[in-house]
């Protein structure tokens, strides 16, 4: 999940594809410009690599104790998997996680019986995932991969997931779709959240100052930062509700629900754009439930 409480919006250009991940020293990640663009999916793909490698010390040591090293939490509104059950039955399953970070929902799910693999695009939430799996004495077999280029083979999990992994951050969010529903088999679920397409109208803050329309709801540009040299260094999208129904129906996948988690009373915790003042009056996740029909429909 991203844990980044970005600027306001400035103008931007497209982003040429650039084929080198942008290198920081862990804790020194600092955009020189940011603002709204198109972006293709090497730019996407390879400033991802870049950011979660330069902020994973950080984000782990902010968010980790929220997260848990051993629970399943789908959003920065506390819902966690052992309470919405959006999964099903785990046990005896094969489960794929993408965009693991530190892998905390899969070995949830192994503590409960699932057989899983997590993968992530950063080396550096991989590395905290293997540290984390030691610490606890439950180990994940970990993947470094893109999330639209799964390398596992067609049918071959029961069930798919991703808490705020990769789906913000991927150009082409169809190909990632299109890969989950080609290794799921037959009547396997497919769950995600992501931000919710609303609150790409309003200005990234958790209180007052991000109650107020700012941006067209159609403007479907990514948000974009960029370091002295021009790279690309962070990029998230954003698709409307109806574009990710019709990426989710043209990969062959059934929307079985869409859950947009209320801000639950007593919950204090501000992470990034997400918070109680604004929580109040609508929401900041969306959380997809998908299967791939048993048979074609």
């Amino acid at each position: 999940m991203n844990g980044t409480e970005h600027p306001g919006p400035a103008a931007g250009e497209p982003e040429p594809a650039r084929r080198v991940a942008p290198q920081y020293p862990p804790g020194h990640y600092h955009p020189a410009e940011f603002g709204y663009s198109d972006i293709d999916d090497d730019s996407a793909r390879w400033a991802s690599r870049g950011y979660w490698d330069a902020t994973a010390d950080d984000y782990q040591a902010e968010h980790g104790a929220f997260l848990g090293d051993t629970d399943f939490l789908w959003c920065p509104e506390g819902l966690r998997e052992a309470d919405a059950g959006l999964l099903g039955e785990v046990r005896g399953r094969t489960i794929l996680e993408i965009g693991c970070g530190g892998a905390q929902c899969a070995r949830w799910l192994v503590a409960r019986g699932a057989e899983v693999v997590a993968l992530d695009l950063s080396a550096g939430q991989l590395r905290h995932a293997r540290a984390l799996s030691a610490a606890t004495g439950i180990p994940v077999p970990l993947v470094q991969a893109d999330a639209a280029r799964l390398p596992l083979a067609d049918a071959s999990v029961d069930t798919a997931c991703s808490a705020f992994g990769a789906i913000p951050f991927v150009a082409d969010s169809a190909a990632v779709m299109r890969e989950v529903a080609r290794v799921l088999r037959p009547g396997g679920r497919w769950v995600f959240s992501t931000t919710h397409p609303m609150i790409w109208s309003f200005p990234d803050h958790p209180g007052k100052e991000g109650l107020t329309v700012v941006r067209s709801y159609f403007d479907r540009r990514a948000y974009v930062e960029r370091d002295w040299a021009g790279r690309t260094t962070y990029a998230e999208t954003h698709r409307t509700v109806g574009d990710r129904v019709r990426e989710l129906v043209a990969a062959g996948l059934r929307l079985l629900d869409v859950i947009e988690p209320e801000w639950p009373a007593g919950h204090d915790r501000i992470w990034g754009q997400w918070g109680p003042v604004r929580g109040r009056f609508f929401p900041s996740t969306a959380i997809f439930v998908t299967d791939r029909p048993a048979r074609p429909t």
